[in-house]
């Protein structure tokens, strides 16, 4: 049977990364092996792009992330995603090809057919099962980030980015959500972790329906 690809999306310091790995302890509970990973990253090609999209001295402009972006991608999705869903795995993604949607297209300003285009030959026929959008408001969330960065560290290239360019990045996430109903749950993500966490696998559940899928609950 295959895995199931869950992705989460969100601003920066929305609590992505805290959220997958309570997720994936779920569902472990539950008998279904996860595999954890993200974007850009993920591979060792996709890790190696990475360090350079997030190098606030790189200044790249956002054709230029949306190639780096989407070759990370591509090989992402050929070397784990892809592998892992065929042998049955759960795939937990942070970040997926929702986020050169609003960084690259609603803020970046690049079409979204042009987005399209790219994702196309990245993706193949590889589409999350499941997304969730953990939306708060951007001066929360950098606040976050700020707070979590080790002593002496500098904000990333995104990180770094004016307010007026991650409110776009915000607008840019509802909106998918918006049009890809089914696809994608817009989540609070000023709550609690812990509230955050158990109104993620009530979804979670609720669509995806893994408790009657041959798996024992805890």
């Amino acid at each position: 049977m295959r895995g199931r690809f869950i992705t989460f999306e969100g601003g920066e310091g929305s609590g992505k990364s805290t959220q997958i790995a309570l997720l994936s302890q779920s569902l472990r509970d539950h008998g279904i092996e996860t595999i954890l990973t993200r974007e850009p990253g993920g591979s060792t090609m996709g890790e190696r792009i990475r360090t350079l999209l997030l190098d606030p001295t790189a200044k790249l402009d956002p054709i230029a992330q949306l190639f780096l972006f989407n070759a990370a991608r591509r090989d992402h999705v050929v070397e784990l995603i892809e592998p892992a869903l065929k042998t049955g795995k759960w795939v937990l993604c942070d970040r997926f090809a929702d986020s050169s949607r609003a960084y690259q297209g609603a803020a970046g300003q690049i079409p979204l057919e042009i987005i399209a285009q790219f994702e196309k030959q990245a993706l193949g026929s590889t589409r999350s099962d499941l997304t969730f959008i953990l939306d708060i408001a951007p001066e929360i969330g950098l606040e976050r980030a700020r707070k979590r960065m080790s002593a002496g560290a500098s904000a990333d290239a995104f990180e770094a980015a004016s307010h007026a360019f991650h409110e776009k990045v915000r607008a840019g996430f509802l909106a998918i959500a918006l049009n890809e109903p089914d696809r994608c749950v817009v989540m609070n993500a000023a709550q609690s972790k812990e509230s955050l966490h158990m109104a993620i696998v009530e979804q979670c559940q609720s669509r995806l329906k893994y408790l009657n899928r041959g798996h024992s609950s805890v």
